[in-house]
């Protein structure tokens, strides 16, 4: 299968850096902008500042003291760095370390798709990602004949790749007969069921596949959707999105950000490489198509922030079962210090409540459980009646769906935090492994 109909690279957006013998996945100098550019120094300039800022400025002077105490511990990035897409284990985007935004889309197969669609949407996709995480343009962003349309929406010509990557997943309504994909299906993937304290809004639901791009720079993340959404534009129509900002979660040796709660979630994060085997990749699958995969849970998660802002600090800090400032567990002084669930205080009631967050999402509650959490920050302005319009991009992997599941319906049962949250959008995906140089994703279901 080649991988027609997708322009090679050209105009790279930073010719004095590389050249056209340099392999792809050579990270490259940057260029246009200065080798580490601080966070405050992007927030500053992203494309959702305004936005951010206002809810940020909300959490008043405390929030401006506990700004003061990490200034010693610069938090840099380097917009120059690029991540390779061919030839990996896995996606990039899964066990990358957390980029500073994304932005999620969900695809619907148009009526008259047929299998060689899909399968030619495939190539031409994975053929662009790779483009894209180099830094480079899909296609010419300014042609030579004035009545041609540029092949490249040019938005991020000159931009530097800033840690771009692309993590695609196909949606379980691929694997019937209409595809003729129904023998590919795992066993365990289908629609997530119906969840408690679900409150889905249908426009905010599935997919016939995902798009989650990744990258330190939104306009970055923004051109590489756009991008792929143009080039599928016969195939695929967007059915929702997500824009993120502001990573909530974390890897090894990153502070955990926090949730526009103000607290620090996801301290507790699948982090080693024996926890991504045995709870993020699939193993043994019963699809070799799957085989060091994963699948990609998605929910859009609305925070009622004016509520959640009148509430009394110290119950806010038994909602989430943690410490404001500090992320403590509420039975221990630093932020990973373990849980104990058992500690009382002197009036013989628990410090860590049993409907807390953290208490019913622990590991050690949930049968050793662990998911992956690759959360981000939304927010879509204000609604009608003028609120905040804000809260999580909620995205895990697992290598059984059914983790999430389980954990899900725990907390949406009794979690004290349901109170300040609507669970508003959800959808599953398979996501395939990378394919090597010379493939593209899920090749092997088209024979």
């Amino acid at each position: 299968m080649t991988t027609e109909g997708v322009d090679g690279p050209q105009e790279p957006r930073t010719p004095p850096d590389r050249t056209p013998e340099m392999p792809e996945g050579t990270p490259v100098a940057p260029s246009g902008a200065a080798p580490g550019v601080s966070r405050r120094g992007m927030i500053a300039g992203a494309l959702w500042g305004g936005l951010g800022g206002a809810i940020l400025g909300g959490a008043g002077g405390g929030a401006a003291g506990w700004a003061l105490a990490t200034r010693d511990r610069p938090d840099t990035i380097d917009l120059g760095s690029s991540q390779p897409f061919y030839g990996q284990p896995h996606q990039g985007g899964i066990a990358t370390a957390p980029q500073r935004y994304s932005m999620f889309t969900a695809f619907s197969m148009a009526e008259s798709a047929t299998t060689r669609d899909l399968q030619v949407l495939l190539a031409r996709w994975s053929a662009a990602i790779a483009v894209l995480q180099r830094g480079d343009p899909v296609g010419t962003v300014q042609p030579d004949s004035p009545v041609q349309p540029p092949k490249d929406t040019g938005e991020a010509y000159g931009l530097s790749p800033a840690n771009l990557t692309v993590t695609v997943g196909l949606g379980p309504g691929l694997f019937g007969d209409r595809y003729g994909l129904a023998r590919f299906k795992p066993a365990e993937f289908a629609a997530l069921p119906a969840l408690n304290g679900d409150t889905l809004d249908p426009r905010l639901t599935g997919g016939d596949l995902s798009v989650q791009a990744c990258a330190d720079d939104p306009q970055v993340c923004y051109h590489a959707v756009r991008n792929l959404a143009r080039i599928g534009r016969s195939t695929v129509t967007p059915s929702w999105t997500v824009l993120g900002f502001g990573r909530a979660s974390a890897g090894p040796g990153q502070d955990t950000p926090r949730n526009l709660m103000g607290f620090k979630d996801g301290t507790r994060n699948v982090s080693t490489p024996e926890q991504y085997d045995q709870w993020v990749w699939i193993r043994g699958a019963d699809q070799p198509w799957m085989e060091g995969g994963s699948y990609q849970v998605v929910r859009k998660i609305r925070m009622l922030l004016e509520t959640w802002d009148t509430d009394r600090i110290g119950d806010q800090q038994s909602v989430f079962g943690r410490d404001k400032r500090e992320g403590a567990p509420l039975s221990g002084q630093h932020e990973f210090d373990t849980p104990d669930f058992a500690a009382s205080g002197t009036n013989g009631d628990p410090l860590i409540p049993a409907t807390s967050h953290i208490a019913l999402a622990a590991h050690e509650n949930n049968d050793g459980t662990l998911i992956l959490r690759r959360p981000y920050n939304y927010t879509d302005g204000l609604d009608a009646e003028g609120r905040l319009d804000a809260g999580l991009l909620f995205i895990c992997y697992v290598n059984h769906p059914e983790h999430f599941v389980r954990l899900q319906n725990r907390l949406g049962a009794s979690d004290r935090l349901n109170e300040y949250i609507r669970h508003i959008g959800s959808a599953v995906f398979a996501v395939p492994p990378a394919p090597a140089e010379g493939h593209y994703l899920a090749e092997t279901l088209f024979g």
